[in-house]
């Protein structure tokens, strides 16, 4: 069964947040002053998240991303992860980490059938990582990915949220990690999620980026798979990895976007910017799954065409990454 938008644009892949909660405070996802936290009961149980991944996956999404706040830090995330692993017809399990916990819990994630991890590390420095992140110790996240490795999982995805005056100045070094080992590092534009004041000058196009890294090393580009998500890829001559960027500001790839989401209260959004969504919570009582399909089916047919910002302005009102599940 295929999932088809009123656009033409074939929707199989779910990003879904388990939990509004964060073991770090990122610049970019949310404000300083911090989000109000979210009770036990405005979350969604795991009983309640696995029935909308389950309609999900009846209707034709394939792919399942699992994201927070930091996911690892809900309770009982592992035997839930296990369950939706099991799913029939799903056929990726990925989820996105800061890394933090990945010393303690990547082998029990291997365990329990997560085929993939994407680690958000925005530094290698320590005093910039501690800048940007508001705490945390960039060496967790570096044994983090090594922990991964060990546990049997494919080289990870690396996400780094680039910001000119901040971090822009590792761009290269990040791209020295592929070199010799098949890591996937991933520049990502910075996004005015909290519409911090004068924002614009925080981004960097990812033509940029490609520019700083092609001055150092010769790039060719890299077709990427029928599942992946919006990143450019190329790789440097030679090199066992790859690198990509996501140009969300400066060039959307809106007309490709492949995916829905569903925050951790279960309200469902067809697009991350958009002010819009649809709450799921009626629809997970009495009656089956039935209304929950005919639920996500009439949010994918709503779809926009395309998110309301670009270089110069930001349409949508300011949220937290956290909350929405990036």
């Amino acid at each position: 069964m295929e999932l088809v938008d009123s656009f033409g644009r074939r929707i199989n892949y779910l990003r879904l947040s388990v939990t509004d909660r964060c073991n770090l405070r990122c610049r970019y996802c949310m404000p300083v002053e911090g989000v109000e936290k979210l009770t036990h009961g405005d979350i969604l149980s795991y009983e309640e998240l696995f029935r909308i991944a389950r309609a999900a996956v009846a209707i034709g999404v394939e792919k399942i991303r699992i994201t927070g706040g930091e996911p690892l830090v809900r309770k009982g995330i592992v035997p839930f992860l296990a369950r939706l692993a099991a799913l029939p017809g799903l056929r990726q399990l990925v989820l996105t980490t800061n890394g933090l916990l990945l010393p303690e819990m990547a082998a029990e994630l291997r365990r329990a059938g997560v085929q993939r991890l994407n680690i958000s590390l925005d530094s290698l420095k320590p005093d910039t990582f501690r800048a940007i992140t508001r705490t945390g110790d960039v060496t967790r996240v570096l044994a983090g990915i090594d922990a991964a490795l060990a546990a049997g999982f494919p080289p990870p995805k690396i996400n780094m949220v680039v910001m000119r005056g901040v971090n822009d100045d590792e761009v290269v070094e990040f791209a020295r990690l592929t070199l010799d080992r098949p890591f996937t590092v991933r520049y990502i534009e910075y996004m005015p999620a909290t519409r911090e004041e004068n924002w614009q000058r925080l981004c960097i196009p990812a033509g940029e980026i490609l520019d700083r890294i092609a001055t150092v090393y010769g790039l060719e580009p890299v077709e990427k798979g029928a599942m992946a998500g919006p990143s450019r890829d190329y790789r440097i001559r030679g090199a066992a990895g790859t690198i990509g960027v996501i140009s969300a500001v400066s060039g959307h790839f809106c007309s490709e976007c492949n995916r829905i989401r569903i925050t951790s209260t279960g309200m469902a959004k067809s697009c991350l910017f958009s002010d819009e969504g649809l709450d799921l919570r009626p629809f997970l009582g009495a009656g089956g799954q039935t209304p929950l399909e005919d639920a996500l089916r009439r949010l994918v047919g709503c779809k926009p065409e395309r998110h309301g910002m670009d270089a110069e302005k930001a349409e949508h009102r300011a949220f937290s990454m956290a909350k929405v599940g990036g």
